[in-house]
């Protein structure tokens, strides 16, 4: 089978554990927003649909045309040949999705194409297959997004759908969802060393006959559709899909012969434990499961000496419940189950804080349209040797001064919405190092970067490290993170300046979020992250000037600025590295944006020369080149002795009009303006471009504006 790219649609929250599974499942797999990019055969989208514990969708696309407005999307239709997707006398569905200005409705936009597949068809056979919302033979999903409009074959329908539910309570929780705090607390680990699961509010079972289903190596996709294919499209490799059924069907024999009956469940309602016992039943999973009916304040005695309690405890108006409640869970479980790990999906903050257990995460996941708090606990109750000691005076002067200055800049993140700042930087000279702090986008979790400053020689070696650790302590102390949370660099100052060297090879990225862009950064691998915190007002003043503009970045690095114009409406733009690992991180910025195509050009080339060859015209360039570089693949460059050459080639790519941003972080550098203004207009624009969590040291970088006479 030849390779595709196809997408898996999931709740937002769950796109990197979809990645996860989906590359365990043989896929290349990218993150998207509510989903996952997936190059791959259509036997993989086959495989996803069975196996897949996370996926919503499995989305197969079988057309893609430009799409400004609803006469582009009828014509677009109308071009593509229907009869290979669709017989005569099957019916079908379309489920639609647009955003944009050109197509505003995803009603109409269905309606739209609808017309357009009923009328090629008539002029194809002369006649028309007919439209059932309900059980449609082949279900049609329509994304118009950004000027463009894919149409795809939805291979299985709702996948959280797995077969065996019957019965269900007041608030059911979806089983994709489940499967997410199943593996976000670890479970296959945990059953797989003999530990139990157990759940003090089960209600009709989802999560204990996930877990079970899980353990036992039932794919989700087997009991959905029965003997039936999951889709009748004519395109649909129905041999295939047997071969993998019958495959899956061998190994559930087997792990539910072997499957130990290590689940236990808890609800105060006997109705919701008789649904439970019967959805357990339909599942293959009764015999496994213990349920009783029970108040969650009277605990549980675990025949198992380690396990996971997972729980979807009331919330929202529909169940009208308060803190009392998460309490009592809280102290249950830490009188009854102290040394077992937890997950619980909590209706917010505030309720998973109410239970007064330490988090080792707590992650924003949405059931529905309900945004929930998921709190992971590591172990229930913390040995005592764990808790935090007491702050000697070193580390005490550094958490006060830490304190002191993220309630001064707390007004100012909040209205600018800044979640990846600096937070520390030598303010004592002693304790000299610089921290960053990085937030999660998908989670809000904090993760600090700590960069040692190299002491000064006649420190002592043990005390510089007695003093790391006091700062250390400090800021896990602040910020409330384990160490697992903070990453610690040596920054040491070379001939030159700072050196761009290889630390650790975990190959571990974050996604953080500036403005409108989502960020992968590396907080271990490399001396810096992947994202200069010092140049976001300058790459904010790059985003509001992008619209139609022709934008380069030369010296691109991972290609920040680029994401930046792309996400202002850059007509094209153009970046220039010589390191092939930042431009392929640029080009994995850029798909986690959704952006593509031949407008964005990544160029591998020393920039100078690649200046001296090319001929275009750009409206809006960005040159950030570093103090020094002696690459082996080009010659060696000095930002002293260089720039007035390239300010120069860059200028002459200007078109009229256009306007070049120059920085460089070398305090020791001197602009030329003498030679420089023979051929620009300079406007020194330093103190516009330093954020106030740099304020501390302006030095940071200088930049200048610059436009041609």
């Amino acid at each position: 089978m030849s390779e595709s790219h196809f997408f898996a649609s999931c709740a937002r929250g769950l796109e990197y554990l979809l990645v996860d599974e989906l590359t365990a499942l043989g896929c290349k797999a990218t993150a998207a927003t509510a989903g996952v990019n997936v190059r791959g055969t259509q036997l993989d989208a086959q495989r996803a649909l069975l196996w897949s514990r996370l996926a919503s969708r499995v989305l197969w696309p079988i057309a893609e045309f430009a799409c400004a407005d609803e006469a582009a999307l009828y014509a677009g239709a109308l071009d593509t040949d229907w009869t290979l997707h669709l017989y005569a006398r099957q019916t079908f569905a379309i489920d639609a999705h647009v955003s944009g200005e050109g197509i505003s409705h995803g009603g109409f936009a269905a309606l739209r194409l609808k017309d357009a597949m009923v009328d090629r068809y008539r002029q194809e056979r002369g006649e028309r297959p007919d439209v059932d919302t309900a059980a449609p033979d082949v279900r049609f999903n329509l994304v118009v997004r950004k000027g463009r409009a894919v149409v795809s074959i939805d291979l299985g329908g709702a996948m959280h759908r797995r077969g065996w539910r019957g019965e269900q309570g007041t608030a059911p929780l979806k089983e994709t969802l489940a499967a997410a705090v199943l593996s976000r607390g670890r479970w296959p680990r945990i059953h797989g060393d003999g530990g139990g699961l157990f759940d003090p509010m089960c209600g009709s079972g989802t999560l204990l006959i996930e877990g079970a289903l899980m353990a036992a190596d039932v794919a989700p996709g087997l009991q959905r559709h029965g003997e039936a294919l999951p889709t009748a499209w004519p395109g649909f490799d129905a041999a295939a899909w047997q071969a993998l059924r019958n495959e899956a069907a061998q190994r559930a024999q087997a792990g539910l012969a072997a499957l130990r009956a290590v689940f236990h469940g808890r609800d105060i309602d006997a109705a919701a434990i008789r649904n439970a016992r019967a959805n357990a039943m339909d599942a293959g999973v009764a015999d496994a499961i213990d349920f009783a009916v029970a108040d969650v304040r009277d605990g549980f005695q675990a025949p198992e000496a380690n396990g996971l309690v997972v729980s979807n405890p009331p919330y929202d108006v529909r169940l009208a419940t308060g803190s009392d409640l998460y309490a009592a869970l809280g102290n249950a479980l830490k009188r009854t189950v102290p040394a077992w790990s937890a997950s619980l999906l909590c209706g917010d903050e505030a309720l998973a804080r109410a239970t007064g257990l330490r988090g080792r995460k707590l992650y924003t996941l949405y059931n529905g349209a309900l945004e929930c708090a998921l709190l992971v606990c590591e172990r229930i109750a913390p040995e005592a040797s764990a808790e935090a000691r007491e702050l000697n005076e070193g580390a005490q002067m550094v958490a006060n001064r830490l304190r002191k200055t993220l309630k001064q800049a707390r007004t100012w993140r909040e209205r600018e919405g800044i979640t990846c700042w600096r937070a520390y930087d030598a303010d004592i000279p002693e304790y000299a190092a610089a921290i960053d702090v990085y937030t999660d986008a998908d989670n809000d979790e904090r993760w600090l970067h700590v960069q040692e400053y190299a002491a000064p020689a006649d420190i002592p070696e043990a005390l510089a490290r007695r003093r790391l650790g006091d700062l250390l302590t400090a800021a896990r102390e602040v910020f409330g993170l384990p160490r697992e949370r903070v990453a610690l660099k040596t920054r040491r100052i070379g001939k030159g300046g700072s050196k761009y060297g290889q630390f650790d090879q975990r190959g571990e990225h974050l996604v953080v979020r500036e403005g409108q862009a989502r960020l992968r950064v590396n907080l271990y691998d490399y001396l810096d992250t992947g994202l200069f915190l010092d140049h976001r007002p300058l790459r904010a003043r790059i985003h509001a000037e992008a619209r139609d503009k022709r934008f380069l970045n030369l010296f691109g690095y991972t290609g920040v600025a680029t994401l930046q114009a792309a996400l202002g409406d850059a007509s094209a733009t153009t970046t220039v590295d010589l390191s092939a690992t930042y431009l392929g991180w640029l080009a994995d910025n850029l798909r986690e944006n959704g952006i593509a195509g031949a407008a964005h050009q990544l160029v591998q080339a020393d920039a100078l020369e690649w200046l001296r060859r090319e001929r275009g015209q750009f409206d809006l360039i960005f040159c950030d080149p570093p103090t020094f570089s002696n690459s082996k693949r080009a010659q060696d460059f000095d930002i002293q002795r260089e720039h007035v050459e390239l300010l120069r080639l860059a200028m002459a790519r200007l078109a009229p009009g256009g306007v070049l941003y120059f920085s460089n972080n070398s305090r020791r550098f001197k602009l030329d303006t003498e030679a420089v203004s023979e051929f620009a207009e300079v406007e020194d624009i330093t103190a516009s471009t330093i954020p106030p969590d740099f304020a501390r040291n302006p030095r940071i970088h200088r930049a200048w504006r610059l436009r041609p006479r």
